[in-house]
């Protein structure tokens, strides 16, 4: 410890930024136990691992440093829907820090105070201490390095550092013991350098499996009941569960519209005084970045481009409501356009069963309408356009080429503010009016703020879902719902192996909930991508296999596949002896059997005219050069093989390359070894997760 000691009192020079770098793993340490957060002496701790509890301190300070790491990579807060995803992979870290940090007690492992100056203060330090020293050319300066490590300024980040580098030294420790059983035969790596690197010729002659037609294949009950039973795990099901959910979206509320409508006129009432000019208020108030854009009518809403008719060069106007949000123009003029844009309302009538009977009610609305009848209103009661029908009828701004020829002649050729009479379209019969037409563009600056949920609406519909599960719990989750007018919908069924529940989204602890629990348990709220459900489990079904007289009809192809492959195995089988090791005699027995060539080819690759087919693969790297294989079964028929060229062995070649091939394929099966046994400890351990007493489900 002296020798750790006086490196400290020598800390370097410079402000490392450690603590940014920190791997998840590193970052979790030991923790003093907070006391019991809230009301009701809750626990402090979030989880546990084999008996080892996970405190809310470690988990929390785990999860800010991550998602200060995020923040810094996109340069903004992470959304909500990144937040869990972020809370989910600090939680799958600690879990598996924490049962390294037990295996590596369990073997006594351990890191001494030399290795870690060896590691610091070696040729090739970790990269996260060496990348502040690092040149233009990527050269590393070492010398500046060591000085900004013997500097006494930066004793903490020094420590910080030693702390980084012996964990991670004791984590590769645990992974070479882990690994230290896996290796590369030589014999795999020959196998490899041959797949790559033999080339390989071959004539063949195929056997195929549809000169057997079907028609000519018998199939009966106890063939399909015989394939059936042989393949009977094929059609095993796995218990699988259905629910009943109620839905709380996330959406925003009137009062979160309203929220953002407001500070925009505060904006807007600031603008007269501040000394900022536009696109300097844009860069602190907007969401979107400063833009000067000329746009047309048909990108705007009516009232938008009224409001522009109407303003002075200069003027600011709005807030308005878009499909972006609320939007602030400064309004810089107009300009002429080519293109001439139309605004019109129409009534689409198509209900009434007939062309007839659709023309005469149409002619009776445009009666009406004619007679004064107010348009919106009737468009509201009679259209047929589910978009316009609820607006009044109101299709906005349009340009030539956007509707079908006979409704844009109609608009475009019509006078503004005259109800035309019924225009038969492909849809319908059209009542249309003529609203407005326009050739202008207005070149503007916006300051835009989209409208979202707020946290407290985010609450009241948490509250809401919870209160609908308390009493869903208490009374009947069907009944309740009926009466609090709640939509109830159903999942179809679905096994555990999901990663998401079908209708509702990915939750984990939903899925867990739905296999731990029996029918008609009623669930606390979830939260999911859209909102919070609240579910009820509606069906329960047990792991069982599919009936055989369910799958009858679609075994049926299986089972003649495999009678038509007995039957031109007795085809091949002839041919074989037929020709006599002479391959070229095939086609005179019968033309169906031509004689083909792979071309060149290798064995890792796919075979030309063949595709990836294994049994010819395994064939032609083994079989007598120059000698007719028997029928070799591949996955079209039967194949008769003569292998024309396969080159040697390069013991040159391989010599040259094996140890490169050693140490890729080595580097490979040592990280799929790793993946699979870190599951496979993971599976093993004991882990409870609380963390929906903290953050909700």
């Amino acid at each position: 410890m002296a020798m750790m000691a006086k490196m400290r009192s020598l800390a370097p020079a410079f402000i490392l930024t450690v603590g940014g770098l920190f791997v998840l793993f590193m970052v979790i340490s030991d923790s003093n136990v907070l006391e019991a957060i809230g009301g009701g002496g809750r626990s402090n701790n979030i989880g546990s691992v084999n008996g080892e509890d996970i405190t809310y301190q470690e988990f929390q300070t785990a999860l800010d440093q991550q998602t200060e790491n995020q923040k810094k990579q996109t340069g903004k807060d992470p959304d909500e829907t990144q937040v869990d995803q972020i809370r989910e992979q600090v939680w799958d870290a600690v879990v598996t820090q924490k049962i390294f940090a037990q295996l590596i007690k369990k073997y006594g492992i351990s890191v001494t105070d030399q290795e870690i100056k060896d590691v610091i203060l070696g040729d090739n330090p970790p990269d996260f201490l060496k990348q502040n020293f690092i040149d233009s050319l990527g050269n590393f300066n070492k010398q500046l390095y060591e000085q900004a490590i013997f500097d006494p300024q930066n004793k903490q980040a020094l420590i910080q550092a030693e702390e980084l580098v012996r964990q991670s030294r004791l984590t590769q420790k645990l992974q070479s013991m882990i690994l230290s059983s896996v290796n590369v035969g030589e014999d795999e790596v020959k196998q490899k350098f041959i797949e790559q690197n033999m080339n390989i010729e071959a004539d063949y002659v195929l056997v195929d499996i549809n000169l057997v037609k079907d028609a000519d294949v018998k199939v009966t009950d106890e063939d399909l009941k015989a394939f059936y039973d042989k393949n009977i795990n094929t059609y095993k099901i796995p218990p699988q569960r259905k629910l009943k959910f109620v839905m709380f979206s996330n959406v925003a509320s009137a009062e979160d519209s309203q929220m953002v409508y407001k500070n925009l006129v505060n904006v807007k009432k600031t603008l007269s005084s501040d000394t900022l000019g536009f696109s300097q208020l844009v860069g602190i108030y907007s969401e979107v970045p400063y833009s000067k854009d000329t746009v047309t009518v048909s990108t705007l809403t009516g009232e938008v481009v009224s409001a522009f008719n109407k303003a002075s060069v200069g003027d600011v106007v709005g807030p308005f409501a878009t499909p972006q949000g609320y939007i602030l123009y400064r309004f810089n003029g107009s300009v002429q356009s080519s293109e001439v844009f139309a605004k019109a309302s129409h009534i689409l009538i198509n209900q009434y069963g007939s062309d007839e009977k659709n023309l005469a009610e149409a002619n009776k609305l445009y009666d009406r309408l004619v007679a004064g009848a107010n348009f919106a209103a009737i468009a509201k009661e009679f259209s047929m356009d589910p978009g316009s029908g609820s607006k009044g009828g109101d299709l906005g701004y349009f340009g030539r080429g956007m509707m079908v020829k006979e409704f844009e002649d109609a608009c475009f050729n019509g006078k503004v503010g005259e109800v035309q009479k019924p225009v038969k379209t492909s849809f319908g019969y059209h009542i249309i009016k003529v609203t407005d037409r326009a050739n202008k563009k207005y070149v503007v600056e916006k300051i835009v703020n989209t409208v979202s949920q707020s946290a407290t609406s985010r609450d009241r519909n948490f509250n809401a879902a919870n209160d609908f599960a308390f009493l869903a719990k208490k009374n009947d989750f069907d009944a309740e719902a009926k009466l609090l007018n709640y939509n109830v919908q159903e999942t179809p069924l679905y096994s555990e192996q999901a990663g998401s529940v079908p209708s509702i989204g990915q939750n984990k602890r939903l899925v867990k909930f739905s296999f731990e629990n029996g029918i008609n348990t009623v669930s606390d709220p979830f939260k999911v991508p859209s909102g919070y459900v609240v579910v009820k489990i509606s069906e329960v079904a047990n792991e069982k296999f599919r009936p055989f007289e369910e799958l009858k009809e679609q075994l049926k192809p299986a089972v003649i596949r495999e009678k038509k492959f007995e039957k031109i195995k007795t085809i091949a089988d002839n041919l074989y002896k037929n020709i006599n090791g002479d391959l070229s005699r095939a086609y005179s027995i019968d033309t169906n059997f031509v004689v083909r060539q792979t071309g060149s080819f290798i064995p890792q690759s796919s075979i030309p005219n063949i595709g990836k087919d294994y049994g010819f693969l395994n064939s032609v790297m083994k079989s007598e050069l120059n000698k007719v294989t028997a029928p070799v079964k591949g996955l079209r028929g039967y194949y008769l093989i003569k292998v024309t060229k396969r080159t040697q062995f390069d013991e040159k070649l391989y010599s040259s390359q094996s140890s490169t091939l050693r140490s890729s394929m080595l580097q490979e099966k040592r990280s799929r070894f790793l993946n699979q046994w870190v599951t496979g400890i993971k599976e093993s351990a004991e882990i409870k997760d609380n963390r929906h007493l903290f953050y909700g489900q």
